[in-house]
Formats: structure tokens, sequence, C-alpha cells
């Protein structure tokens, strides 16, 4: 009998008469597993936000599976590899518009670590019955990690962002972006499970065993019965009342990061926008709104210690007649922070929001020593470092509890879930994007937003220096939206909600729970391929589709 290599080098035993396959023939068929997961990443990508193509996750997920399965952790760790760097290189090129490749590249290098560790655990389950749960758990408990490690966390790119166009929306109502994740992972393995025993059944002539053929089945029917459901707790049905909203944006001179450098600029375009609301107003072209919100950033002078600027945004106030929430940059006791302000008519400032989740290299540089003697350019962009704030943002405007999650924010569950338990009625996502350009950024984050509406059952409001500003209904419906780099205003009148999804109320959770169940899962794994080798004899021994170990071949 003779003895061949598989593409994992793993020893596999040929009949007898059968040569084994040109030298060559093995290489190409070593790379097929390696260009599969890279190109299943790129195809996650493009499921994502600004296109529409949400159900391409599923197939992206269906290769991936295919390309881990069977494979050894250390081969899946590769593989795992290549499906981040294909998905987040161009998921995330936005972060090196204004500074540069190297920042990007580094970002990708260190987030696709996390998704290589998932890829070495999902081939660890893959042997197990019902292997899609497992694996689907697994991602998840990726995600989990790469939301809080390093330097806070970056959730960018969780699976549930790319959803907001998808059937499985209604979900993040249930559980949260965990519960949406899973579902659509689960499906993805799901589908290749299918088609794998299809498969399978048709080179042996056999029928695959009932258990691994319900269990492929229930993967794909669940999630997509459990989204049909989940309907039932998306409403626009108005609870407290309703509040007529007036979202500014102003616009900037000019993108990118030097619009700092012009910061008196882009507050008179906020105040002349306001100004031009409130003159039709006025003349009745346009209804009164009961509150007006600005991006973050629309007053990078901090109008506590410059009287010109709090008079003109007094000014401004006054005009329109109305509260209005003023995205400052502000320095108290010594620390800068990123400030949401409410501004009275007549009172002026009245109560702040300071944001809690600052974003590293951005707002605050971690290792500062460290990058200094590497680039000083990035220790210059990042002169000073933001403060955090401790509490949730509720203003009171009008009679309307609007929540405040500040831009960066709106990737965290626990930002935006606080705000509503809180007391949060509706939510605000004052945001500044001019530093990323036209880039894909702002369709990413207002995916985010959308998400959020439907998890929470809340309006969501998402004023932008230079766009995209929209208003969004609590099912994930943009009702009206601006256009990138111009100065407009959006009013409209929104539900106010105060009832509780079930994922606002469970908060972490679902997601402590899937993190059992892949802790579970690799657990499992790793005692049944102990014990596999403790029994392996001439034979390769392996488990079948039921979990069992098979005699030694």
């Amino acid at each position: 009998m003779t003895v061949s290599t598989t593409s994992v080098g793993e020893p596999k035993l040929l009949e007898p008469g059968v040569a084994p396959a040109p030298r060559g023939a093995r290489r190409i068929r070593r790379l097929v597993p390696a260009v599969a997961a890279s190109l299943s990443g790129v195809l996650l990508y493009v499921s994502f936000p600004p296109r529409t193509v949400w159900w391409l996750a599923l197939p992206a997920f269906a290769v991936f599976g295919w390309t881990l399965r069977d494979r050894t952790w250390k081969a899946a760790l590769g593989l795992g590899y290549l499906f981040g760097l294909g998905f987040l290189l161009p998921l995330l090129v936005w972060t090196g518009v204004e500074v540069g490749s190297g920042p990007w590249l580094a970002l990708v290098a260190v987030e696709a670590i996390f998704v290589a560790l998932v890829g070495a655990g999902v081939a660890l389950v893959s042997r197990l019955p019902a292997w899609p749960v497992w694996a689907a758990a697994v991602w998840i408990a990726g995600e989990a990690a790469r939301a809080r490690v390093p330097f806070g966390g970056f959730p960018w790119g969780k699976i549930a962002f790319g959803q907001a166009d998808g059937v499985f929306l209604p979900l993040a109502a249930v559980g949260g972006t965990p519960v949406l994740g899973f579902a659509v992972v689960l499906c993805g393995f799901g589908l290749y499970e299918i088609v794998r025993l299809v498969v399978d059944g048709r080179r042996t002539g056999g029928m695959p065993r009932r258990g691994a053929a319900v269990a492929a089945l229930l993967s794909v029917a669940v999630p997509v019965a459990g989204a049909v459901a989940a309907r039932t707790l998306v409403s626009d049905e108005a609870e407290n009342g309703t509040a007529t909203v007036a979202v500014v944006q102003g616009n900037v001179p000019r993108s990118g990061l030097e619009f700092n450098a012009q910061r008196r600029a882009v507050l008179d375009h906020h105040v002349r926008e306001t100004e031009r609301l409130a003159a039709e107003v006025r003349a009745g072209t346009v209804p009164r709104p009961d509150l007006v919100l600005w991006p973050e950033n629309s007053s990078d002078i901090d109008p506590f210690a410059n009287p010109d600027a709090a008079a003109v945004i007094s000014r401004a106030a006054r005009a329109i007649g109305v509260p209005v929430s003023v995205g400052g940059v502000v320095e108290r006791d010594g620390r800068l922070y990123n400030e949401q302000i409410l501004w009275d008519p007549r009172k002026g400032p009245v109560d702040t929001y300071d944001k809690r989740q600052v974003q590293p290299f951005g707002e605050y540089l971690p290792l500062r020593p460290l990058l200094g003697v590497i680039n000083k350019n990035w220790t210059s962009m990042v002169r000073q470092d933001f403060s955090r704030g401790h509490k949730p943002g509720v203003f009171t405007m009008a009679d309307a509890k609007v929540g405040l999650v500040t831009c960066y924010e709106a990737a965290f569950d626990w930002t935006v879930r606080t705000t509503v338990t809180d007391g949060a009625q509706l939510i605000s996502v004052p945001s500044n994007n001019a530093t990323f350009d036209r880039s894909e950024m702002t369709y990413q984050q207002l995916a985010m937003s959308r998400v959020r509406a439907v998890e929470h059952s809340r309006t969501v409001t998402v004023p932008v220096t230079s766009g995209v500003s929209a208003v969004i209904m609590p099912d994930g419906r943009i009702t009206q939206h601006t256009a990138m780099f111009v100065a407009d205003s959006l009013v409209q009148k929104v539900p106010l909600r105060s009832s509780e999804t079930p994922a606002t109320r469970l908060g972490a959770l679902p997601e402590a729970v899937l993190v059992l169940v892949a802790a579970g899962g690799l657990g499992w794994a790793v005692a049944a391929s102990a014990r596999r080798r403790r029994g392996r004899g001439d034979g390769d021994v392996r488990l079948d589709d039921e979990g069992a170990v098979e005699p030694a071949r």
C-alpha cells in the first residue's frame, strides 16, 4: 500500500495500484484552499455597505467552511488569516485615507489575527455533530474578543453591520449584534454542510446519516424562521408621542485632517445652515422643529473658553427658537473632551455629555513614547489625548429624551444600550466623517446606526458634518438623507418610544451564552482529538458525523 501526504501534511493511505498525483498537481491542490479562503473573505467584504448584496455573506461563509473542514489547526490558522486579510484589507482601506497605508496595513494585520484564531477554532469543531452551530459560535466569540482588545477593542466589521438590508435584520431586536451575526454565519456554514452531505451521498451512493442531515437543514431553517418571527418585535408605533427633529449638516470648507485648522469656518457653516433653516420655518415652508441636532465637532472652538464661539451658537439657537445639541471640543481641568452640549435658546449651555469610547490613534495615542520613536508624525497628529466620559448622555430636549452616541461609539453594543436603559426615547449619533473624504466609511457607519435602530426599537438620527446625515426609523428604514459635502438640513416628525426589546433587556447575555457555547465546542473537540490520538493504531482514526470515533482502517 502506498503512502502519500495530504495538503495539510497528514499521511494518507492509497489503495494498491493507485499512483500518487504528480508533484505539480499536488502543489496546485495545496494552493486551492488558500485562494478560496482569500476570495471568500473578499466576497464577505462585497456583502457590506454601501452595496446591498447582504446575501453574499452566506456563500462567503459556506466557502470558508469548506476550506476549514478536516484541516489541522495549524493549517486553519493560516487559512483564517487569509480570509481575514481578504475581508479586512478592502473593508478598512478608509483608515489610510489621510495618514497613509502604514496605519491601515498595521490595523488589518492585527485584526486578522483574531480571524486566524477563529479559523483554527472552526477547524477543531468541524468534525463535531451539528458542527455549524459550534463553528458559528466560535466566530461570535472571535468578534467578542475583537470588540474588547487591544486598546478597548475595534468591532468594525461585525457581521451584523453588513445586514442592514437583509432578511435577518429583525434578529437584532432579539439578541443584538451577536444573535444577528450568529444567525448569518450559522446559515452560511449550514448551506455548505447541506451541499457536502449531498455530494458525499452521490459519490458513495448512500444516504447521509439522519442526524447530520437534520442538523444541516435546521442550521439554515432556524435562522430564517427566527428572522421572520422576530419581525413582530419591530415597530414604528409612537408610544410617547412624537417629536419633530431637525438634523443640521453644515459641511466643511475642505475634507481631510486639515479641517481642524478651519475650526471657526466649520462652526460658522453650522450656524449659517441653522439660520437658513430658521428662515424657512418663519416662511412656513418647513415645519417648526422641537429640537435641533448638530454633528460631532461642529464647534471645535471651545464655547466655554471662547466668548465669540458661544455668541454665534447662541445666535443660531435663538434664531431657531428650540434647544440645540452642539458637538464641541472642550478643555476642562486641563483635560480635553469630545463633548455634546445642550444649548438652550434662552439659558445657553445647560447640560453636557462626554464621549465615553474614545478612538485609539485618533482621539488618544496608546504607547505614545514608543510611537514617538518610530514615527514622530503620529505623535504630532494627536498632540493631546482626549479623556473619557463616564455617564450615559440623555438630553431632555423639549418633551423628548434624546440619547447621545458619538460617532465611533455606535460600533460598541454597550454604549448604545446604556443610553436606552437610561431613558432615551430616540437616539442621535452625531459624527464627523470629513477626515475620511468620500470613502465607504460613512456608509458602513450609517449601516451600524440602522442596526442599532432595530436592536433597540428607536428612531436614530445621524447628524454628520459633511454627510451622509440621515433619519432612520425604528425598523431600520432611512426616510431622509443628505448628499455628501453639501450644506443641508433634514426635518421630520419621528415616533418616541420607551418600551425595551429583548436585546435591550438582555444586554450582553446572548453574547456570553454564545461564547460559552464556543468554549464548550472547543473543549469537546480537543477532548475528542486527544481520544483519537490515544486510539490511533496502524490506521487513521477519526470522528464520524455523529461524533463517535471511527475504527482504525
